[in-house]
């Protein structure tokens, strides 16, 4: 991973994108990824599953192993500590064992911006993924509960733009990803989903014209948009503000 940038004007700090399944970090944040880590930030990604439930001919051990493959490969092109939780497509259970072991995971960390999925979302895995980790930010920052790891307490989290989280999402921040959008591409393309053929959803054309819809209205060649907690501001940025330089 690129070490931190001793320049006042780059970003600074540690990025922990969490996904519910292979591919939903690359699509709805490797961007953010790629710009912060090209800029000297670390980032670390986490899979709760590995969408091995979603190919319409192989055997689901078989396209997890695929599946295995694509998320180390996108992670090396993201310059991406990866980790891969053990769960099963389409059952990620939310309970409080998987609850804390996220929380252990934040403590591991020690993210000072956590990006994961919006709650109002056409898959059960995504709102599962929500909700847990909303828990285990609140556990995390605790020094109350007592785990093996000391509490932390994550600055911000955003919620990436994601075509199956659409219901009650909104645009309140707008990156600039207009220099890293051809490695953006070429990490979508590591996995076989976005490229086509497993899926009829055309992941690639749709993630490639958002960006330029999202360019547009944010005043950028290319830029990916996230929602805020309430209350926020819109805002248009180069970095996320958490992790901006001061």
């Amino acid at each position: 991973m690129v070490a931190e940038s001793a320049n006042p004007l780059l970003p600074k700090g540690h990025l922990l994108v969490i996904g519910a399944h292979a591919g939903d970090v690359e699509n709805m944040a490797g961007a953010i990824v790629l710009k912060h880590v090209r800029n000297g930030c670390t980032a670390t990604v986490v899979h709760m599953t590995l969408g091995e439930a979603g190919h319409p001919t192989l055997a689901p051990a078989v396209y997890a192993e695929q599946r295995r493959q694509e998320i180390a490969e996108s992670g090396r092109l993201m310059g991406a500590k990866v980790i891969e939780l053990p769960y099963r497509d389409g059952l990620l259970p939310v309970n409080d064992a998987v609850k804390f072991q996220v929380c252990d995971l934040i403590r591991q960390e020690k993210p000072d911006v956590i990006l994961t999925h919006w709650k109002g979302s056409i898959h059960k895995d995504h709102t599962a993924t929500y909700e847990i980790v909303q828990e285990a930010i609140f556990y995390a920052a605790l020094p109350a509960i007592e785990r093996e790891l000391s509490a932390h307490r994550v600055r911000s989290v955003y919620y990436p733009e994601n075509w199956e989280d659409m219901e009650g999402w909104r645009a309140d921040l707008y990156l600039d990803v207009s220099d890293v959008w051809e490695e953006y591409l070429a990490v979508l393309r590591s996995h076989a989903l976005m490229r086509g053929g497993v899926s009829s959803f055309r992941y690639l054309d749709y993630y490639d014209a958002l960006g330029t819809m999202r360019g547009c209205l944010g005043g950028f060649r290319k830029a990916v948009a996230l929602m805020a907690p309430t209350g926020s501001w819109v805002q248009r940025r180069a970095y996320l503000p958490a992790m901006h330089p001061s």
